[in-house]
């Protein structure tokens, strides 16, 4: 298994400032023997550290909107099912002991379960919770380990040292504990291990809890909080209105943001169409000139034109004009979706 042990140079990460008086973290509620249910029930109750990124709208898988929906109870957490061998949060967990044993042994560092969430001591951080993996026994140069696994996908977020929403993760656990340092070992496609450092940084905490105290807030008040133009808010704005109310109409024409959003859709919308057409008439005039060839190659690439394999496919539409009653015996009920359309005077 290849090793390394990583102290990066980011700033990010050693941000040498004068250190806090060290506190302790309260204990806000025991995990030995806890079910899902439970656990999952406790994870809405605050901000988590591997909340932390998406609260911080840093989470490139979670937007904040999604999260907010999570902890005021809208949609459930995406917990994937761990009898399944393939799923990655059961390898994850399966893995970590193992993870957690090889870096003792590679560091002669003792770390120890902590079957607790920990909660910020500060009552006005009240929100901040952690779930450690491991504290570190008996060292003065970190006080806690992450460990993390990352199959071919992920690796590719490890290649310059720890990623942003790891980062996060790690951070708002030292701001909870009032630690000044912790280990993250990565065990990457199952044969590479690094060890990273990372230092407390009172800026980055920061900014961590303004972030943090806005989305709690959010929480609080059941306000929805800024969205973004990722896979996930989209996601989240259809499952938070899922329809629409008949011959209703919301007048936002005296509204001077609301008409500046509106004009730079129809700008960007303009652009998108006539960047499609430059493309489409590139892509043809490459087709014309490959003819019935499987690849062209340029000089600083390639692309490839081939055709997919045939098949066959159930008419469902011929089959239903002679066999009505099929629709009856075997119905499949689809959710409809909201479909936003623009129209201009």
């Amino acid at each position: 298994m290849n090793t390394a042990l990583i102290q990066p140079n980011n700033a990010t990460l050693n941000i040498h400032a004068n250190r806090p008086k060290l506190f302790t973290a309260k204990r806000f509620v025991e995990t030995k023997n806890m079910t899902q249910v439970e656990w999952l029930e406790v994870r809405r109750k605050g901000i988590g550290s591997s909340d932390c990124a998406a609260a911080c709208g840093l989470n490139p898988y979670m937007s904040i909107l999604e999260l907010w929906m999570i902890k005021t109870g809208r949609i459930q957490q995406n917990i994937e099912d761990e009898s399944e061998g393939h799923a990655p949060l059961y390898w994850g967990k399966q893995l970590e002991p193992l993870v957690a044993e090889f870096y003792s042994m590679h560091t002669n560092n003792k770390v120890r379960r902590i079957n607790a969430v920990l909660q910020h001591p500060d009552p006005d951080k009240h929100f901040m919770l952690a779930n450690l993996d491991y504290s570190v026994v008996g060292s003065d140069d970190v006080q806690i380990l992450e460990c993390k696994t990352a199959g071919e996908h992920g690796a590719k977020l490890w290649r310059d040292g720890v990623p942003l929403y790891v980062l996060c993760q790690v951070q708002h656990q030292l701001a909870v504990t009032g630690k000044q340092a912790a280990h993250v070992c990565v065990l990457i496609c199952g044969h590479e291990t690094k060890i990273f450092k990372v230092t407390r940084s009172e800026s980055v905490i920061e900014h961590i809890v303004k972030a943090e105290r806005y989305f709690w807030e959010c929480v609080e008040t059941d306000t929805p909080p800024s969205v973004d133009a990722s896979e996930s808010a989209a996601k989240a704005i259809q499952q938070l209105y899922p329809a629409h109310v008949p011959l209703t109409v919301e007048d936002l024409s005296q509204n001077e943001n609301a008409n500046l959003m509106f004009d730079q859709l129809i700008k960007m919308k303009e652009e998108i169409q006539h960047k499609q057409e430059c493309f489409d008439q590139l892509k043809h005039e490459i087709q014309m000139m490959m003819q019935d060839k499987e690849r062209a190659v340029f000089a600083h690439g390639s692309v490839v034109w081939k055709k997919a394999k045939d098949s066959i496919s159930l008419n469902t539409k011929a089959l239903l004009q002679h066999q009505p009653e099929l629709i009856e015996l075997y119905p499949l009920q689809k959710q409809g979706s909201r479909r936003f359309n623009i129209f201009t005077d």
